[in-house]
């Protein structure tokens, strides 16, 4: 089960890191469509989504960097990073749905995987 969380762990992690390329790298251009915004929004938006995306890179690597940990044996530190990076993508995602309903279908894609992997990763360790 272990093994499973992890796994799930780091799909959140590859959406996180594609997240962070559309807010980071391309917000006035391929992102637009993804997030339905004009191109006066893209670029009044620039700065914030720019920092935003990189929030969304730190994760993905913190929870990376767990899943390396923990597959060569240091668990305690791995899990705790993977947990952490996990548990902040499912708070995250929960604010966006709480916050506007109409991002619900958005949230759950940034919320399942990691949610998945949080439980699994639990279960396994607790096993």
């Amino acid at each position: 089960m272990i093994a499973t969380g992890l796994v799930l762990s780091g799909v959140a992690a590859l959406v996180h890191v594609y997240i962070f390329v559309l807010e980071s790298l391309l917000w006035t251009t391929r992102a637009r469509a993804v997030f339905g915004t004009t191109p006066e929004e893209a670029t009044a938006t620039r700065a914030l989504a720019f920092n935003q995306g990189f929030y969304n890179l730190f994760l993905a690597v913190a929870v990376t960097v767990g899943i390396v940990l923990v597959a060569t044996g240091q668990t305690a530190v791995g899990a705790t990073l993977v947990l952490t990076g996990t548990g902040s993508m499912v708070a995250a995602g929960l604010v966006l749905m709480i916050s506007d309903r109409t991002k619900t279908s958005a949230a759950l894609k940034q919320l399942v995987p990691p949610l998945l992997g949080v439980i699994a990763l639990v279960v396994g360790l607790a096993a």
